[in-house]
């Protein structure tokens, strides 16, 4: 294998915090109740505005959703990474496998802007492509966004792993062809992965780079 495709949110970076914030801010500027963290958590998984849609009341139209998400993006372009920090061992995992030459990229559901600000803030010489949602790209569980970012790596999809947190990672490796390593740091839990359908699963980061080189 000469590739990992790795989801970002929950996957190599704790962005909850921020996200909490970001969304609550806009809750409170249209009068709408605050979520919890946990609820923010279980709503994250497939994009920005399907964590607002599913924040605001679900009466609530489109019209307003979308100036939600827009006040949401506002603030989370200033804080989005005042509280965001990589997992325990997340970078010592990423410069192993640099170090081993293993091609890296992020593919997330996040907004493209945002998956390339937080790549070049915390994974400057480390990750060699990153890439968010697009108009261009549809998001996951869409594998495009993992086929574009085999395509910049220069490698096929038989010689990729794809490592991420969610059920819609598992189902995105599915959809690309890939095998699908499931983390269990991140915002789903080992049960909900495995009722998911996750048949690999990694309890801490430093377990990566043994198994794809094994």
């Amino acid at each position: 294998m000469k590739a990992i495709i790795f989801d970002l949110d929950g996957t190599l970076l704790d962005t909850i915090a921020d996200l909490h914030q970001a969304t609550n801010y806009a809750l409170e500027k249209f009068g709408f109740p605050q979520r919890s963290i946990e609820e923010i958590n279980s709503f994250l998984g497939n994009g920005l505005r399907m964590l607002i849609r599913l924040s605001v009341p679900a009466e609530e139209n489109e019209e307003t959703v979308q100036a939600v998400l827009k006040e949401m993006k506002a603030y989370y372009a200033d804080h989005y990474h005042d509280l965001t920090l990589p997992y325990p061992g997340i970078l010592d995992m990423l410069r192993s496998c640099k170090d081993q030459g293993i091609p890296m990229a992020i593919v997330s559901n996040k907004a493209d802007p945002f998956v390339k600000n937080l790549n070049q803030f915390f994974f400057k010489e480390l990750i060699d492509v990153a890439i968010g949602e697009t108009e261009n790209l549809p998001r996951k569980p869409s594998p495009h966004m993992v086929f574009s970012a085999l395509e910049q790596l220069g490698v096929s999809h038989e010689e990729a792993y794809y490592v991420g947190d969610s059920e819609v990672d598992i189902l995105t490796a599915k959809n690309a062809g890939l095998p699908c390593i499931a983390v269990t740091w991140g915002f789903r839990t080992e049960a909900f992965l495995r009722e998911s359908g996750a048949t690999t699963l990694l309890r801490a980061p430093k377990d990566l780079l043994n198994f794809i080189i094994e």
